[in-house]
């Protein structure tokens, strides 16, 4: 029997998930500050980052499926302690060394989201699902944004190492209250990890995440990142293949294979390029000054509350995705929010006059981010057995991260490769980015209509094969039939 009500645990895994949401990018604008006071390179200060998204990259999909075999909750727990105690490290750092294994430890929160995934579907009954899947994919969604508008004042009070404290609060907090009040899943994976397969998909993931993190800096034609990249590519072919002859999959390729999963997969990496290309260079778009001719000059605390209608609106939508799904699918969401983050990107790339514009086109961002990632992640949770709910949507926030990378890489090459008279990025640079992040939109919708029709025509040629099979059969007469055996 349950020991808390759903209400309850919902409660718990969006404190968990939403603290941590937010550390992600709490530290993004703080980056220079940290390069300064630890006496290190903008390399360096990168490297914080980028040892963060290695290593949640690596934890989500492996502790997702420990998560699916062993209890979700206790390895939810482990999560939030991990973050916890590299979040303590990272406060009290005294060299970038120091802090950038403490990101790898706070990485391994990662993994939390797709446990906290699965719990919502082994705790909240089935009518209840939709809402709940959205409403908690809204809460960790609107945490990234809101890590950008607190750093500026956060650090203002307490300094960068104090903001490494703040989720430590939350997170112990949530661990005791999980630990009190959270069921442990009863729903147990089969089977256990196949080594070589978690080697395999560790390598192929930082293969691929280090150059798109670090290309700017070594160079895109140089050796190394060309040398990785082929890695990359090496890896994920071995790691398929491992999989497949696998008796226990660390990932099951015939769950990846279903249209639901595939579609969902794909529109999370365009998603999230979209998403990560505005979120990171927004800040920086509204911060650079009138002299340019068309810099909005806004302050550090100014260019944060620019944000604010965006994290309004996908707290809005995020919410609805469940309840509207009663009247508009999650597959048609999907496209529909795609088509407004495109719209929306691309207006901010082209009309930017004035605080007031680029405010109200980042509200609209945010309707549509809000309700794509709500639905992706229901498609996702829904279409797969709960015993693969964690390695499944961990799996898609993981490719969403690969997708993150990648906006950030063409997002940087766009804005770098275009700099003015006076050593500011040109107009033209952030243009074509906010638009290419608008064709990234894109994507997801295409990919989603996609599947539909692939689904609907595997469908149409199912019950034609049927209707055949049925045909072979013909209609025999009454006189023409053999006559029955006599018995006696």
């Amino acid at each position: 029997m349950s020991r808390s009500h759903p209400a309850l645990t919902f409660a718990i895994l969006a404190l968990s998930a939403g603290s941590f949401a937010t550390l992600q990018s709490l530290v993004v604008p703080v980056l220079p500050v940290i390069q300064q006071d630890l006496g290190t390179t903008t390399s360096g200060a990168t490297w914080t980052m980028t040892a963060w998204l290695i290593s949640a990259a690596v934890a989500t999909p492996l502790l997702g499926r420990v998560g699916d075999m062993v209890g979700k909750r206790r390895i939810f727990v482990i999560a939030m302690l991990a973050v916890a105690i590299g979040s303590v490290i990272a406060a009290v750092a005294p060299s970038i060394a120091v802090l950038i294994v403490a990101r790898v430890i706070q990485g391994v929160g990662g993994a939390m989201f797709p446990l906290a995934f699965g719990i919502v579907r082994d705790t909240f009954p089935a009518h209840r699902l939709p809402s709940a899947i959205g409403a908690l994919a809204s809460v960790m969604a609107i945490g990234s944004g809101l890590g950008t508008v607190l750093a500026g004042p956060l650090s203002d009070v307490l300094g960068w190492r104090g903001l490494f404290l703040v989720p430590v609060v939350f997170t112990v907090s949530s661990a005791v209250l999980a630990m009190i009040f959270i069921p442990e899943s009863s729903s147990r994976a089969p089977g256990g990890i196949n080594p070589w397969a978690a080697i395999l998909l560790s390598g192929w993931l930082v293969a691929l995440l280090l150059p798109l993190s670090t290309g700017s800096q070594w160079g895109w034609g140089s050796p190394l990142v060309i040398g990785l990249f082929i890695a990359a590519a090496v890896l994920l072919a071995a790691w398929i293949a491992v999989e497949l002859r696998s008796r226990t999959p660390l990932v099951d390729m015939r769950m990846m294979r279903l249209p639901s999963v595939w579609a969902m997969n794909a529109a999370a990496v365009f998603v999230g390029a979209a998403m990560f290309a505005v979120f990171s260079f927004f800040p920086r778009f509204t911060q650079l000054p009138t002299s340019t001719g068309y810099g909005l000059g806004a302050t550090v605390a100014g260019s944060g509350l620019l944000m604010l209608p965006m994290l309004v609106t996908m707290a809005i939508t995020g919410s609805a995705s469940g309840p509207l799904a009663r009247f508009v699918g999650f597959r048609a969401q999907v496209i529909i929010a795609s088509l407004i983050i495109a719209v929306s990107s691309v207006a901010i790339g082209l009309f930017h006059g004035s605080l007031f514009i680029v405010s109200a086109e980042a509200g609209v961002f945010g309707l549509g981010l809000g309700l794509v990632y709500a639905a992706i992640t229901s498609v996702v949770v829904q279409s797969v057995p709960a015993t693969q709910t964690g390695v499944a949507s961990g799996m898609n926030a993981n490719l969403r991260t690969v997708g993150s990378a990648i906006g950030a890489a063409l997002m940087t090459a766009m804005v770098t490769g275009a700099i003015g008279s006076d050593g500011l990025p040109a107009e033209s640079g952030y243009t074509d980015g906010f638009v290419t992040a608008g064709l990234l939109a894109l994507g997801a919708a295409a990919v989603t209509v996609l599947s539909v029709v692939v689904a609907r025509a595997k469908r149409t040629s199912a019950e034609v094969g049927a209707a055949e099979r049925a045909d072979e059969v013909p209609e025999v007469a009454p006189a023409e039939r053999e006559p029955e055996p006599v018995l006696g």
